[in-house]
């Protein structure tokens, strides 16, 4: 029996969801124990009665994942962007932001950060203000009010993209995904029903054609609390932190940390201001822990 071409639009353990050329929505499974598919994945499979075996995953544009000492969870494959949705309120997290920017930058996906809750102006403006120096990284920042459905400029930014949504629960991603997607809700129950997931939908990752023609594409992904970049090395960190990497050609030593050696452009940079204290201390943060962690 003949293999078809395939794109993956839904993950839940060992299951997944294709959908074949024709628009038709398969149950699949991969072949072999240790074999993954993720959202985004293009993949050759072959049907077996109602459901369907994946036999090859087409080679990858790139990966999108995290890396902690126990395991790697990966999000989504073959991405033109990243959309990290954060808000104002509850406040957001500059170290997570980071690690997911850090992430992002080692596979060369771009980044776009939303701050929502623009309607909650006293919540907002300070939060605004701590993304200054993101702004002037040269990184694309968007305000945005989804519970009025005002979202700027995003849906010309998401146009003829594939692009996944990431960032912890309570940001509004549903919301986003909703107002982009009406029937997204019934899409993801239609696919956890078949995947029997049930109440466990939320770590569940999902493809949405955001139009007709299928050219705009939004991957929602399951909230997270920790972004572990174990697959950092501590030296390479600075290059992936646009901020840095501009001043580390002025270091002495080739391979400067940029925490204590003389004659370090980073700190010198600092010094004058043109990179954040904030921004640095979270440097040698994730720097210490890459150190920790022994790369294999």
């Amino acid at each position: 029996m003949s293999t078809q071409q395939g794109l993956v639009v839904a993950t839940h353990g060992r299951h997944c969801v294709v959908e074949t050329i024709s628009g038709e929505r398969v149950i699949c499974h991969p072949r072999g124990k240790k074999s993954q598919v993720v959202v985004g994945d293009q993949v050759l499979w072959q049907a077996s009665k109602d459901e369907g075996t994946i036999e090859q995953v087409q080679e990858r544009r790139n990966l999108f994942y995290r890396q902690d000492e126990i395991r790697t969870k990966s999000f989504a494959a073959n991405l033109d962007q990243i959309l990290i949705l954060i808000a104002a309120e509850p406040e957001f997290s500059e170290m997570q932001l980071t690690r997911a920017l850090i992430a992002a930058q080692a596979q060369h996906i771009l980044p776009i950060i939303a701050l929502n809750k623009r309607d909650l102006s006293a919540s907002f403006e300070p939060a605004w203000l701590r993304l200054a120096p993101y702004r002037d990284m040269g990184y694309t920042v968007l305000p945005l009010a989804l519970k009025q459905h005002d979202l700027g400029e995003l849906t010309g930014l998401l146009a003829h993209k594939t692009t996944l949504v990431l960032g912890p629960s309570g940001t509004g991603k549903s919301t986003l995904i909703n107002c982009l997607h009406p029937q997204a809700n019934v899409l993801t129950a239609e696919i956890s029903q078949a995947l029997n997931s049930g109440k466990h939908t939320t770590t569940a990752t999902h493809w949405y054609w955001v139009d007709k023609e299928q050219h705009t594409a939004l991957i929602d992904s399951p909230g997270f609390q920790e972004f572990g970049l174990h697959h950092i090395e501590a030296m390479q960190l600075a290059q992936l932190m646009p901020d840095l990497k501009a001043h580390a050609s002025d270091c002495k030593f080739y391979n400067c940390s940029h925490l204590h050696e003389p004659q370090c452009g980073v700190r010198a940079a600092l010094e004058l201001g043109a990179i954040s204290a904030s921004r640095y201390k979270l440097y040698g943060l994730l720097f210490e822990e890459l150190s920790q962690h022994r790369h294999y």
